[in-house]
């Protein structure tokens, strides 16, 4: 089952506006190029775009119109902006679930487990294979290249939040989770600090410029 076909406002809305909050986004962003640069904000201005789809509809994507608002705000032509919007994998061209599961699958993560991460998210929602959306359209799940945070891998990154050191037991609790519309504390999701040392020593046991043996003077 496609993303594309069972996700709620899954058709091409006719016009896209920009709501009180995306202009007050953007008034941030352009103020940051010079006018006549404006055009380097289409990266921003399409997050803001996905980001207002997902208040507004439960489903954080980038219809062709709104592309056009962005082409028709920063001056510049339409394919410009479909050019960036569809060759960066964080942007969606199709509507997808309220939960945007983005599984690594990448050599760290795939070294870790992510085969474990995938079959669980499989199992958690029904969804058959990466691009698609449950029955339900909670959950869509994305494979994705390597997102970067491969001391703590495999990861599977939710929206926006990372989850690192995830296996399929704690992939099955986090979408259990969202389920019930908990958001659980993106970051390890095992006993660690940030991307320290899985067991073992973390700190010197030395106090600095001392050593354990004896000073050999002859």
């Amino acid at each position: 089952m496609s993303a594309q076909s069972n996700t709620p406002h899954d058709a091409e809305p006719a016009e896209f506006a920009f709501d009180a909050e995306s202009e007050r986004q953007i008034a941030q962003i352009l103020a940051k190029y010079p006018p006549e640069r404006k055009a380097s904000g289409v990266i921003p201005l399409l997050y803001v775009v996905q980001k207002q789809m997902g208040r507004q509809t439960g489903s954080a994507w980038v219809p062709r119109v709104a592309m056009d608002a962005v082409a028709e705000r920063l001056e510049m032509a339409p394919i410009r902006v479909y050019e960036v919007a569809t060759f960066y994998l964080m942007f969606n061209t199709k509507p997808i679930g309220k939960y945007h599961l983005q599984v690594c699958t990448t050599t760290s993560c795939w070294l870790r487990g992510s085969d474990d991460v995938t079959a669980a998210c499989k199992a958690a929602t029904g969804i058959g294979a990466f691009g698609e959306t449950s029955a339900d359209g909670m959950f869509t799940m994305t494979e994705v290249e390597c997102l970067g945070a491969c001391a703590n891998a495999p990861i599977l990154q939710v929206d926006d939040d990372y989850y690192e050191d995830m296996d399929g037991p704690r992939t099955t609790e986090l979408i259990a989770a969202l389920r019930r519309g908990e958001r659980p504390k993106p970051g390890p999701t095992i006993d660690r600090m940030d991307a320290a040392p899985v067991g073992g020593r973390k700190t010197l046991l030395d106090t600095a410029g001392q050593g354990t043996g004896t000073q050999d003077n002859g």
